[in-house]
């Protein structure tokens, strides 16, 4: 079956969301080629063209006569929300998984942006007041039927796209990899002659160790010949690594990327862990490394998801977690200190990663401690402006895995944020501004009554009754007679 005739197509301004995401991913790139079925006007096409990567794109209306060609990345975007027959909507997903070599990208529009009032039903969606057809989904109706039409397991890429990985250890290198924290590992010294002649080589060994937490095998180390003739053998130079910096800095490397394995295998237990087998090679190389066995490795991490099950230690984890902000019902972390966070509260944002996948221009996560549910939100300006308001909050509860978006920034009294160094890590660049920032504000009095400055008029009040505005990052003295707060 083929896209209905009658789809409306979409013209963009810019590259579309579920292709940003493709390539914020590393999906899409010019060692790969792309098909674009049902492109519309082909704007994605023209545009990942122009970037390098061999593009082409198929409409019924717009380019009938476009390749459909076996592609690696294959784009179904905002299709099979448009089609009104269920057959004709399961057949043209198949179509499109047909020709994905790699990867399909499937994208539709989620219930939340069903109209209030809809001009009629039709099938099993509705037609809108400009007479269009639309279907919407949950997030994990979604899911489940890519999965059973394809007989697939799908990955949530984002709210409203997944992906469908033609290769089992292609699936389980991108789940892991999200996982994977990034780090610059223990400071390297030069403090021998011969560490300075050969500093390429240890560079590179201690690239690897920061990635993978392990030593190389022969073949993952471009330069491993060279190194072996030079220092004798990779242990001997990790040896020699390791004494010209912080030992107990590789420790915690090794200890890091064992747990993003473990957080790994503990969410993949939902779906059906893969065999060893269909891991990618440096994935069964890290299991053995790190555990000894597969089987040693995934004892462990069940261990991990049943106490994820149990509220008092979840509730422990909580309390106890140095970063974040932490209230009566929820700890409030930014999205680059996640990965600084204990394994289980690492293991609890990523269910709902797991389902939601990454949430366009979310800031904090907060995490529940009265129930299994958690939110990204999205503060627009959170390094810039000192007390940005919510743009947007999206939600997921684990156990009706619901999702629902609820949008402020057309709010006239929006929530706002303060003591913004409560929410980053301590290696967040801007956290000492913020610090100041914070300090500034209790010694003008800002934070006497907290519970009326958590939303924008409150706030005013207070910088009003205190006579002082913030400028940038700094609280400023109005002069005399001047009125009307504001941030700058």
């Amino acid at each position: 079956m083929e896209i209905p005739r009658h789809r409306t197509a979409l013209i963009r301004n810019d590259l579309s969301r579920p292709l940003r995401i493709a390539l914020a991913d590393g999906l899409l790139g010019d060692d790969r080629t792309f098909l674009d079925y049902g492109c519309g006007r082909g704007g994605d096409v023209r545009r990942l063209a122009d970037v390098g990567i061999e593009s082409v794109g198929w409409d019924p209306v717009h380019a009938p006569e476009g390749p459909r060609r076996r592609s690696s990345v294959v784009n179904l975007g905002y299709v099979v929300n448009v089609i009104e027959r269920i057959d004709e909507r399961r057949d043209t997903l198949r179509q499109a998984w047909t020709l994905a070599e790699e990867v399909l990208v499937v994208s539709a529009r989620l219930v939340d942006e069903r109209p209030d009032r809809p001009a009629s039903t039709l099938e099993d969606g509705v037609v809108t007041r400009l007479g269009t057809f639309q279907k919407f989904f949950e997030q994990s109706e979604l899911k489940a039927w890519i999965d059973q039409v394809l007989d697939v397991q799908s990955v949530a890429a984002a709210p409203g796209v997944f992906y469908v990985f033609r290769r089992d250890d292609a699936r389980a290198g991108f789940l892991a990899s999200r996982f994977r924290r990034s780090g610059a590992g223990p400071r390297i010294g030069v403090s021998e002659r011969l560490t300075l002649q050969h500093r390429d080589l240890l560079d590179a060994l201690a690239a690897f160790l920061i990635e993978r937490g392990r030593l190389p095998m022969a073949d993952e180390l471009p330069n491993h010949d060279r190194l072996v003739e030079a220092l004798g053998s990779v242990k001997r130079a990790y040896r020699l690594l390791v004494s010209i910096s912080d030992p107990d800095g590789w420790e915690e490397v090794r200890k890091a990327r064992a747990e993003d394995l473990l957080v790994y295998f503990a969410l993949a237990k939902f779906e059906g862990r893969p065999r060893l087998s269909e891991l990618p090679l440096d994935m069964q190389r890290d299991v053995k490394a790190f555990f000894g066995s597969y089987a040693a490795a995934c004892d462990v991490a069940d261990d991990l998801l049943f106490s994820l099950g149990q509220p008092e230690r979840l509730a422990a984890a909580l309390a106890a977690t140095p970063i974040g902000k932490l209230l009566p019902t929820a700890l409030y972390v930014h999205v680059d200190a996640v990965a600084e966070l204990p394994v289980l509260l690492r293991l609890y944002e990523g269910c709902g990663r797991a389902v939601l996948g990454s949430v366009d221009g979310a800031t904090l996560v907060k995490l529940r401690r009265d129930e299994p549910k958690l939110s990204y939100l999205c503060y627009p300006g959170f390094e810039r402006v000192a007390h940005p308001p919510l743009a947007e909050s999206v939600s997921m509860h684990l156990q009706t895995f619901k999702v629902r978006t609820r949008r402020y920034d057309q709010s006239a009294n929006p929530p706002i944020l303060h003591r913004k160094e409560t929410f980053v890590g301590s290696s967040h660049p801007l956290r000492s501004r913020f610090e100041r920032l914070t300090r500034a504000e209790e010694k003008a009095g800002l934070f006497a009554d907290t519970a009326r400055i958590g939303n924008l008029s409150g706030w005013r009040t207070a910088l009003d009754e205190t006579g002082v505005d913030i400028i940038g990052h700094r609280v400023v003295r109005r002069a005399a007679g001047r009125s009307g707060a504001r941030e700058e």
